[in-house]
This record gives C-alpha cells, sequence and structure tokens, in this order.
C-alpha cells in the first residue's frame, strides 16, 4: 500500500525531479501546502501573502523505501538553518517543511520526529534547524505548466546541483 508525504525545499521544480529520481517513489505533483487562501494560482502564492509553500507531493512505496529514509535523502538537498531561503529563492513561499497527512498515524510522525531530531542534533553550536514538521492543513496542485517542469524545459532554472540528482538516483 502506497503512502503520501510532503516536502517543501524551495523551489519545488528541483525539488520534484531531485524527489522523484528516489527509488520508491511513485510519483510526484507539485503545488501549494498550509496556506491561507482556497485554491491559490501560482501569482498569487508568488506574492508571499497566501502563507502557502511550494511544496512537493510525493507518493511513496513503505516497502521500497522507509519514510525515516526518505526524509534523509529530502535533507540532503536543502539547507536546513535557512529561513525562508533556498539557492537564490527568497520568500515564505521557499520555506522548508516535511507536511503529513492527518490521517499518518503515529509510529510514522515518530519516525519523523526522529529524522527533525538527529538533524538538529548534526549542526553547528549557535545553528537552529529551519525547517517545519507539520500536519497537512490543506494542498493545491499548481497548474499543469509547473507539473514535471524540469523535464519539460531541461535548461530552466534550478537551484539544485546536478550531484544532488545523481545522489538522489544513486540512493537507493
Amino acid at each position: 500500500m502506497c503512502k503520501e508525504i510532503y516536502f517543501a525545499a524551495g523551489c519545488f521544480w528541483g525539488a520534484e525531479k531531485y524527489l522523484k529520481l528516489i527509488r520508491g517513489v511513485i510519483s510526484t505533483e507539485v503545488g501549494f501546502a498550509n496556506g491561507n487562501t482556497p485554491d491559490p494560482t501560482y501569482k498569487e502564492v508568488y506574492t508571499d501573502t497566501t502563507g502557502y509553500a511550494e511544496c512537493v507531493h510525493v507518493t511513496y512505496d513503505p516497502q521500497v523505501i522507509s519514510v525515516d529514509k526518505l526524509t534523509r535523502i529530502y535533507f540532503k538537498a536543502i539547507d536546513p538553518t535557512s529561513l525562508n531561503k533556498q539557492g537564490e529563492d527568497e520568500g515564505t513561499r521557499y520555506r522548508t517543511g516535511v507536511y503529513y497527512a492527518p490521517d499518518t498515524d503515529a509510529a510514522t510522525v515518530e519516525l519523523l520526529q526522529q529524522v527533525f531530531k538527529e538533524q538538529e542534533q548534526a549542526l553547528e553550536p549557535g545553528q537552529k534547524l529551519a525547517v517545519e514538521l507539520l500536519p497537512l492543513k490543506n494542498f493545491y496542485r499548481a497548474e499543469e505548466y509547473h507539473q514535471d517542469y524540469l523535464d519539460k524545459n531541461p535548461t530552466g532554472y534550478c537551484h539544485l546541483t546536478p550531484a544532488l540528482f545523481r545522489l538522489a538516483a544513486e540512493s537507493n
């Protein structure tokens, strides 16, 4: 049985490409998570007034990859200490976060909390983890032209490096 999780990692174009390279990820779609207005457009989210984060909805097979391993791979693609900024992208829409469905079982939430604890302990003294771990309040799929954007536009902007894409593909 497949499971779902939502990752906000800055610009969702590169995050989607990165996450879908991971063995065990069944499908991805980009959209907007945990905001304040119903059914926002990209143009509205871009204003940073809606409260949404650009996000990737991931469906994965827990028989192939565990949620904790998937989350650790996600952490390799972000600067976990950067608040509302990844690469050159700045604004609350580019914040980082892991959002789980409200019906997620307690054991899965506990695994996520453990990964966050490990990540926090690995930080340099004085640094703080700037990644949200919250239940998913809402998610709206982004417009079609954003789906698989870097596959459709191979020279499109991405803050992630080719080395990170290789890491995701080889993380199995």
